[in-house]
């Protein structure tokens, strides 16, 4: 069996699988929701070869892909995990909103909790960012939350370099999750060195650009219409 080696996330502690396992298309947007029994057997399977950084998000099917891992979890599981899930992603009426505000924050997280059927998250992401809402003021919120014990670590996905900065001022940041891959390297210019300088990790999603580096063009033979796979990859193609 492999071993997957063990790497410090960021400078406040966090210690994860160099590999993570994302589990966005075990439920939601790559074609229609995967077999519970399986997934669950791919989740085991995953843990048992050392690949423990799990990650997912309220927004992932939406729920049922926090709801999935809970399950996933039990008799003993949870402990052999670091678990990463997010929020900021509310869609109502099939309309997407970006939310940062306390209220939501909080009860964001404590929806999480009862879906992922855990008493704390280990790693919990902003989503997106509400530009409506200082990034202070959302990172505070989730202060209050690490000493309460609901989150160990945080920090945001896809944000500016100044973002990051200022909510770093407020309480560390741990990870950062984006977009880096052979394909997406504009984060190289001013978010890598950022957080090389801050201490923070960074949690690359996409290194095999959703499939297209290890099946290339005919990908896109193989997934249906509704598959977003084929929404993105046709762009990446085209642009």
């Amino acid at each position: 069996m492999a071993i997957v080696k063990r790497i410090k996330l960021g400078s406040q502690g966090l210690e994860v699988s160099a590999q993570g396992l994302g589990c966005m298309g075990m439920s939601a947007f790559y074609g229609p929701p995967k077999p519970e029994p399986e997934m669950i057997a791919l989740i085991h399977r995953a843990i048992n070869s050392g690949i423990t950084f799990l990650d997912t998000s309220d927004v992932y099917g939406p729920h049922t892909n926090e709801i999935l891992l809970g399950k996933a979890l039990t008799g003993g599981m949870r402990e052999r995990v670091e678990l990463a899930t997010k929020f900021g992603i509310v869609y109502t009426n099939g309309m997407m909103e970006i939310r940062g505000d306390p209220a939501y924050v909080r009860s964001a997280c404590e929806a999480s909790l009862k879906q992922l059927d855990v008493d704390c998250i280990d790693l919990y992401h902003q989503h997106r960012i509400d530009t409506r809402v200082p990034i202070d003021v959302t990172i505070g919120e989730l202060n209050k939350l690490v000493e309460e014990g609901k989150i160990k670590y945080t920090g945001p996905s896809e944000a500016f370099a100044s973002t990051i900065r200022r909510a770093h001022a407020v309480h560390p940041i741990t990870a950062v999750q984006l977009e880096w891959s052979l394909w997406s390297r504009d984060v190289e210019e001013e978010m890598v060195p950022t957080c090389s300088e801050l201490g923070i990790g960074i949690v690359a999603y996409n290194p095999l650009e959703r499939g297209f580096f290890s099946s290339g063009p005919k990908l896109l033979e193989n997934i249906s219409k509704d598959d977003n796979g084929r929404i993105v990859n046709n762009n990446s193609v085209l642009h």
